[in-house]
Order: C-alpha cells, then sequence, then structure tokens
C-alpha cells in the first residue's frame, strides 16, 4: 500500500484534505494530513511531518507527500534528513495542487500502483480544468 501524506501550513486544511482524498479511495490507502506549528498556528512543523512519515512508513510500503506551499516543502525535507536512507528511498513528495493532487493520488493509490505512477497522477492535477468554455 502506498500512503499519502498531505502537508498543509493549516492543520485544519490538512485534515480536511485527507478525508476528502480518503474518502474517495477508501480504506485500500492510508491518507493522513499534518499542518500548523508547533503552537498550533498556521505553519509547518518538522517534527511533525517527521512523527507522520515515520508512521506511514511503518504500514506502507512507500509515501507520496504533498505539499502545499514551498515551506511545506522546506520542511519535508528537512523531516526526511531524519530518517534512513531505506526509508528515504521510499519516500517522494509530488508538484501538486494538494486538494486535487490528493484526491488523484489516493484514487490512483487504491488501485495498487507504484509510488512513482501515484506521484506522476498527482501531478497530472495541475492539467484539470473547473471550468469548460
Amino acid at each position: 500500500m502506498i500512503g499519502i501524506l498531505v502537508v498543509c501550513h493549516s492543520a485544519k486544511a490538512a485534515k480536511g484534505i485527507a478525508e476528502i482524498a480518503s474518502q474517495m479511495a477508501g480504506e485500500k490507502v492510508k491518507v493522513v494530513g499534518v499542518g500548523g506549528n508547533e503552537e498550533g498556528g498556521i505553519g509547518t512543523s518538522t517534527a511533525d511531518i517527521y512523527a507522520v512519515l515515520s508512521e506511514l512508513l511503518n504500514e506502507c510500503e512507500g509515501v507520496v507527500v504533498i505539499p502545499d506551499l514551498g515551506s511545506a516543502v522546506l520542511s519535508t525535507k528537512a523531516a526526511l534528513e531524519f530518517l534512513t536512507d531505506e526509508q528515504k528511498s521510499k519516500v517522494i513528495i509530488a508538484d501538486a495542487p494538494v486538494l486535487e493532487g490528493a484526491m488523484m493520488a489516493a484514487v490512483e493509490a487504491s488501485t495498487g500502483s507504484p509510488k512513482e505512477k501515484v506521484m506522476q497522477v498527482a501531478e497530472s492535477a495541475h492539467l484539470l480544468k473547473k471550468l469548460v468554455n
């Protein structure tokens, strides 16, 4: 199973996006959201990201991380530095819109796809059109 980690600056946004993605994918995929700083405000916490990544890696054969903004990427990369080389090899960061990417990644992961394919599908969410002329 491939896990999906949503990293947002807001804990509420992270949990909400993870909830939507989980509902789309069903029980075949573990989707977790982490966000906010250590004081509960807006921001990201390297320690929290590391803790959730560690949990996911205990349950999943790989993890696709979908961050919302630039510093979420930086915090995720910092968290990766605390993992073993073997654990790091099981994690990939997607350059995808956070909501659409997480939803599409979760659905793709539910089909049994490897993390590289899950990341590719998440990143293809950039191409989605919400309005048709």
